[in-house]
């Protein structure tokens, strides 16, 4: 699965680019903020102090090794009196922390006024515990480094924003049943991960649904799939396969994709019985 925010060093100094075309990026921001802290005659132990962090973090920012979150560039940018230069990197550098191909989606998620996700074989990552994403990632074949694991659970949490966000978006889940079976990680990972669901269930913009494997339709065969609905109205369809995905543009299998999920909602259990199956199934752990 692909992924937003990234990795964060020991003293939570930023997070790496995730591909090719984002260290290009984030190498000249970086080479920029260089300049305008040498302009003023900084050295890197103070800018750090001024902006929270160590002189090996600020260098890891001018080196293109890091990615400052947005709230950096915008306090960097006041220390050294860039007037909006470095905050005019902002959205390229955000962008920069995801793959290429998840890159139109992660704007979206930001932006959007309604998320609806269906999913078949694992637990939607923005409901994911830091636990559940550890034991999912350490399950990758070919096995990935630690410094790559790290870079995903940080990236995953960080989309996690999308819950406390004002306005809040209306979201809404439907998973199968047999995702919230499987014991990824083992017992204790999916007792954690079912009582996440069931306090995200509470929100009052969210809406989490199971389908019961004794369904006997679904209209979800053909695989999991994401619409969202922009704030112009405007309908997006995302969906994954294996190391790539698509993002659909077209306003008639849009619309035909949202009527899909439509109808698998009101094949699901309702949001009321499927935390009460959650519950059911908490307490038989």
């Amino acid at each position: 699965m692909s992924l937003g925010d990234g990795w964060e060093n020991d003293d939570g100094g930023g997070r790496r680019p995730e591909d090719d075309a984002g260290r290009g990026i984030v190498t000249a921001f970086g080479q920029t903020m260089k300049t305008l802290r040498v302009r003023e005659g900084m050295e890197r132990e103070e800018f750090g102090r001024q902006l929270g962090y160590s002189a090996s973090t600020i260098a890891s920012f001018e080196q293109g090794r890091r990615i400052p979150s947005p709230r950096t560039i915008e306090r960097a940018d006041e220390v050294l009196r860039a007037s909006g230069l470095l905050c005019l990197w902002k959205e390229e550098v955000e962008r920069a922390q995801y793959p290429v191909f998840f890159q139109g989606m992660a704007a979206l998620e930001k932006e959007c006024l309604e998320l609806l996700m269906y999913d078949t074989h694992v637990v939607n990552g923005l409901l994911q515990t830091e636990e559940y994403m550890r034991a999912l990632l350490a399950m990758r074949r070919p096995p990935l480094d630690q410094e790559t694991i790290e870079h995903r659970v940080t990236a995953r949490l960080a989309r996690q924003d999308i819950f406390d966000r004002r306005p809040a978006p209306l979201l809404g889940f439907v998973m199968d049943e047999a995702v919230l079976r499987h014991r990824y990680g083992g017992r204790g990972v999916l007792r954690g991960q079912l009582e996440h669901l069931l306090l995200i269930g509470q929100k009052r913009n969210v809406e989490i649904q199971v389908m019961s494997i004794d369904c006997e339709d679904n209209a979800g065969v053909n695989g999991p799939f994401t619409v969202v609905t922009r704030k112009d109205g405007k309908k997006f369809v995302y969906a994954e396969t294996h190391a790539t995905s698509t993002l659909e543009t077209d306003p008639e299998q849009t619309v035909l994709a949202a009527a899909r999920y439509g109808i698998i909602r009101s094949q699901a259990l309702t949001p009321r019985e499927s935390l009460e199956f959650m519950e059911g199934l908490l307490g038989s752990l």
